[in-house]
């Protein structure tokens, strides 16, 4: 097999020869510092899947118990059937995110969903309730962005957090009078979706047609009870966010480690196809100037 080789092989300069081998051990070098690499990013990615995991079945938990907090806030609304005046309607829009990334399009979906509305109504308001809704809207519109609240993630949302975040919004200067809460609304493990819930000022409250049937409410009975409602819902959104968030990273990092096993794979096979190449190729070279040395003798 190799004798046919030898007198075509016996014509090739030293050099080219030592190039190849050269060549053929930086391929199998680079492949040897990818593959692992990539292993290293799949262990981090099953470590984060785990870490996932536990704070989702504890976001869950959590979520059961805030959610009559949203429930009986949206029922008074409803119930009183408040409604905004349409000739004076200013309105803002707050969005529940978080600061941490690698959880799918969790955060794309909440500003997807108020660039839609910016590009209607430009006159609307935004509050960014953790970092990745800002970094997203304010490459378009930065003017629209009234308030960030950092710091929104690392731990599991507090009543505590709802209420300060609630204060800083009354405070703020800005007097609307309607908007929405822009949130994912956790559904299974697998599924979550964008969802809204109203929020109305002191005004349209005051305003709404059934609003007598509640007896005994004067504007500061409204206005406290505006200020818990909207605390409320703000703890309700960001718990279901929360838990969609953690979810979403569950399924983001598993998707990861599968992606990161396949490759894992391949370059295997091609690290070992390539080191085949590396030995046939030297031991051709060594046959050939061994049947280089007995022609000459």
């Amino acid at each position: 097999m190799f004798k046919s080789v030898v007198p075509v092989l016996a014509q090739v300069p030293a050099e080219v020869c030592l190039g190849q081998q050269n060549r053929g051990m930086a391929t199998l070098k680079a492949i040897s510092i990818r593959l692992k690499s990539v292993k290293n990013i799949q262990k981090i990615t099953q470590s984060m899947k785990m870490v996932s995991a536990a704070k989702y079945s504890r976001a869950e938990r959590d979520l059961k118990q805030a959610r009559p907090y949203g429930i009986g806030a949206q029922q008074f609304y409803e119930k009183a059937e408040v409604a905004p005046k349409q000739e004076d309607s200013k309105k803002l829009f707050i969005a529940i995110t978080s600061d941490r990334g690698l959880c799918g399009a969790v955060h794309t979906g909440v500003a997807r969903y108020i660039r839609g509305e910016l590009a209607t109504d430009p006159n609307i308001k935004v509050i960014c309730v953790g970092d990745k809704s800002r970094a997203i809207l304010s490459r378009l519109y930065s003017k629209n962005i009234e308030m960030v609240a950092n710091e929104v993630g690392r731990l599991p949302p507090t009543f505590l957090d709802a209420a300060k975040l609630c204060n800083a919004i009354l405070n703020l200067g800005y007097e609307y009078t309607d908007g929405k809460i822009i949130y994912n609304k956790f559904k299974s493990v697998v599924s979550y979706a964008v969802a809204d819930i109203p929020i109305f000022s002191l005004k349209s409250v005051e305003s709404a047609e059934k609003l007598p049937v509640y007896d005994s409410l004067d504007s500061e009975v409204i206005q406290s009870y505006l200020e818990f409602s909207l605390a409320s819902l703000l703890f309700y959104t960001m718990k279901e966010g929360a838990c969609s968030e953690q979810s979403s990273r569950m399924t983001a990092m598993d998707n990861a480690s599968k992606n990161a096993g396949e490759m894992i794979d391949k370059l295997t096979l091609t690290f070992n196809r390539t080191r085949q190449a590396v030995i046939t190729r030297e031991l051709i070279e060594i046959i050939s100037g061994a049947s280089a040395l007995e022609s000459k003798d």
